[in-house]
């Protein structure tokens, strides 16, 4: 006979039951998944390849990124924290300033400062118009000069980021010179073509824009087209305003040597470079960066002077104007100029922002 007692504890032990089947049939589930799993992951540890080791001269350049990165983050901290305690000092100064003056004074200081304020909106907002004027008539009149941006397939996401800062620069630096050249940038698609348009007022840049190629860009101006690459055989003498330069915009070189000459000879277009070992002898490759390049054919518009152009902008690492040092020494100066020329284009880029 059954009670009510009996009855609900039969339930409780058969819902006791059930629980522990469907905790046993979960667990099984699980280590039936695990197992295959670990059969997929077994599989294709079988077919693909074990990672092959690093070559020392690999191992040596990684070594050396990874150093300079260190030395790279180490630094923008300390400059970030003396931003920082300077900031802190000016605040306080300030305070303290207006803390010793009546309430009058207090008025008449801070209306000055402001004063002070807008005068440099002022400035600045006038120094905008005139860059845009410049440039306005670099486009109608100005050199010719042509960063190609069809390489963005050969480089890495971070040799693409670099390109992009030194783009960056060429702007601001065609901006403040004298004698601005009309920049065009063609072929940029893909992942540089979507940095590109990150940058803040890219689209309100004063230079020419095409994502095709520049051979199909100026067909009608073939003869014109002049590759300027360090294989050419051919010397710059002086630069023609009736010529279209080309750089190439690639970052590491080293891994695709003789590219923009290839490409040069293959669509059938003049060659040349710059008369660097006219005027000083290199210490290694006579292969630039394309902010580099471009500030010296900027410098060469103004100055009519190769050798006071190269000497402006070539890194004194890469001359041969002192007695050779030794290796470590000579590695330890080329990461600290390295760091100099990167942190010269992050300042540049902030400034970009600003103007923007």
């Amino acid at each position: 006979m059954f009670t009510l007692n009996n009855l609900l504890t039969s339930g409780l032990f058969n819902r006791q039951n059930y629980q522990v089947k469907i905790a046993r049939m979960d667990t099984i589930a699980a280590d039936d998944q695990n197992l295959v799993v670990k059969h997929s992951s077994d599989s294709a540890s079988h077919l693909s390849p074990p990672p092959q080791p690093l070559s020392k001269n690999a191992q040596k350049k990684l070594l050396k990124q990874q150093r300079f990165e260190a030395k790279k983050a180490e630094k923008k901290a300390a400059i970030k924290e003396e931003k920082k305690r300077q900031g802190e000092r000016k605040r306080k100064e300030w305070e303290e300033k207006l803390s010793n003056l009546s309430e009058e004074e207090k008025l008449k200081m801070i209306e000055t400062r402001k004063g002070m304020r807008k005068e440099r909106m002022d400035q600045r907002s006038e120094e905008r118009e005139s860059k845009a004027l410049r440039l306005s008539e670099a486009k109608k009149h100005g050199q010719n000069i042509v960063i190609d941006l069809e390489f963005s397939d050969l480089m890495a996401p971070n040799e693409i980021h670099s390109l992009v800062k030194q783009i960056m620069y060429c702007y601001a630096v065609n901006g403040r010179s004298v004698i601005p050249s009309h920049l065009w940038l063609t072929g940029y698609e893909g992942e540089i073509g979507n940095q590109l348009q990150k940058i803040p007022g890219f689209d309100k840049w004063i230079i020419e824009k095409d994502n095709g190629p520049y051979i199909n860009t100026f067909e009608t101006q073939k003869e014109h087209l002049v590759y300027l690459t360090a294989d050419s055989e051919t010397m710059l003498d002086e630069l023609d305003p009736k010529k279209i330069y080309i750089v190439g915009g690639l970052v590491d070189r080293n891994r695709w040597k003789g590219i923009t000459m290839k490409k040069a000879l293959d669509q059938g277009i003049q060659t040349a470079k710059l008369p660097i070992g006219n005027y000083l002898k290199m210490s290694g490759s006579q292969v630039l960066t394309v902010n580099q390049v471009m500030e010296i054919l900027l410098k060469y518009l103004e100055t009519k002077d190769w050798k006071a152009s190269f000497f402006h902008v070539i890194p004194q690492r890469k001359r041969c104007e002192t007695e050779a040092q030794g290796s470590h020494e000579e590695e330890e100066e080329e990461e600290e100029e390295e760091g100099e020329e990167e942190e010269k284009l992050d300042q540049e880029i902030k400034r970009q922002c600003v103007e923007t």
